[in-house]
């Protein structure tokens, strides 16, 4: 079985969690026996091309079947938003941006056919632009490699027009992958409708649809109207694999509680704030580390003033690769209290450490988490009471530190696609 799946970023180059979770499937597919070929915007050519074909879209030219960008894009029911949306900046980062553009030339750029686009594969501020193109390069790829794959795979809204062309072209099946949805991302009074849209349209236009937890899964046929025969759970997993079991030595004797995520509100940076201060009152023997960046950084560093814990609380900014292990390595305690987290990888990345997690229950992870702590997001007594205990009372402590680990051990790549291949075979049942 071979599958053609359309990604956005791919390790090692990610600024998030949906490059790192493609790498999971991708590997896990491999060991189930199921060959992909990953198409991504602008592939820099270190990526690990063991498990999958990598293919640049940056490197194929466009053909010409249509005779002008909007006619192609209407063929595959995608209309072209001239727009600036920037999912992962925050103002300052945004507004520079924006002016780094102006000053180049380059916030609206010409569409042509017989040209290659060079994408940035980046979240910028022409990011729905490279959306659009990257759906017609997807429809090109598909042509060419008619008879090559039995299968589209598309990872969450930004490459859904992308698998939608596909499908157009070649006429096999459409599984789109809902990693996140607006509804997670923010206020539901404050969604971009333009992402809403397509969202939609993606998982209109699929045959099957693929959600990282039952939490997501309600979200999609309840928000979006998708017919809940078709919308199929396959929850996340972590690759440990390669990993090193760090050893680190502080530089400080109290205990240390981390957050480790985007500092938006979608993160539940406020909430975590809140029970740090409730804790604080309670011992002072330890200090709190918001690992992170985000739109909400400055707000938060302002709210930490606000209730005088300044000199317990610390801002480390993006941490990735190595550094994020480390943090682990430095942790007593790890805590997500997303306010809506479709998954949510890192308390399996924490628990996998050695450090017992409080997570929300408004979270995907807390479904397969048996032994992880678990408090809805706006209980700030209850994660700060939980919070307490595990630094507090070392047999506590060490019970959830064993299980826990033992428990995200099992939770395996090669498991969770196995299902996938099933969700494949389903729409191709005389492989």
């Amino acid at each position: 079985m071979k599958v053609l799946m359309f990604g956005w970023e791919f390790p090692p180059h990610i600024a998030g969690g949906l490059g790192t979770a493609c790498e999971g499937i991708v590997k896990g597919l491999a060991y189930n026996g199921v060959e992909t070929f990953f198409v991504m915007p602008y592939a820099s050519g270190d990526e690990d091309t063991d498990a999958t074909t990598i293919i640049n879209a940056s490197d194929v030219t466009p053909d010409g079947t249509a005779s002008s960008f909007d006619d192609y894009m209407d063929k595959v029911r995608f209309c072209h938003v001239d727009s600036n949306l920037v999912p992962y900046m925050d103002p300052d980062e945004y507004y520079s941006a924006i002016e780094k553009m102006k000053k180049d030339g380059t916030l609206h750029t010409a569409v042509g056919f017989g040209q290659k686009f060079r994408f940035s594969g980046r979240y910028g501020a022409n990011l729905m632009e490279e959306v659009a193109r990257y759906a017609l390069v997807a429809g090109t790829i598909a042509r060419e490699r008619q008879g090559q794959f039995d299968v589209i795979h598309a990872h969450d809204w930004l490459t859904y027009p992308a698998g939608i062309a596909a499908k157009e072209v070649s006429g096999k099946p459409l599984v789109v992958h809902v990693h996140a949805t607006s509804y997670d991302r923010g206020d539901e009074h404050h969604i971009d409708t333009r992402v809403l849209d397509i969202e939609k349209r993606g998982m209109m236009a699929a045959d099957r649809v693929v959600t990282v937890s039952d939490l997501t899964r309600n979200i999609v046929i309840n928000k979006y109207g998708i017919d809940p025969a078709k919308v199929i759970t396959v929850h996340n997993a972590v690759d440990f694999s390669g990993r090193e079991d760090f050893k680190a030595e502080r530089g400080v004797k109290d205990k240390v509680v981390t957050f480790l995520g985007r500092i938006t509100f979608q993160k539940g940076p406020e909430y975590f704030i809140e029970a740090a201060a409730k804790v604080l009152k309670r011992t002072d023997h330890v200090r709190f580390v918001m690992a992170g960046s985000g739109d909400m950084m400055n707000r938060c560093i302002r709210h930490v003033a606000r209730l005088g814990i300044s000199d317990r609380f610390h801002f480390t900014g993006f941490l990735r690769g190595t550094d994020v292990q480390k943090m682990f390595a430095l942790s007593d305690v790890y805590s997500m209290p997303s306010v809506s987290e479709p998954f949510g990888i890192s308390p399996l990345e924490a628990m996998r450490a050695g450090v017992p997690s409080v997570i929300s229950k408004q979270s995907g992870a807390a479904e397969v988490l048996k032994y992880a702590f678990k408090v809805d997001f706006w209980d700030v007594d209850a994660l700060a009471d939980d919070i307490y205990a595990l630094l507090n009372y070392p047999a506590l402590s060490d019970f959830a530190n064993r299980k826990g680990c033992e428990e995200v051990n099992r939770l395996k790549w090669n498991v969770a696609t196995a299902k996938l291949k099933k969700v494949y075979e389903s729409l191709i049942p005389t492989i």
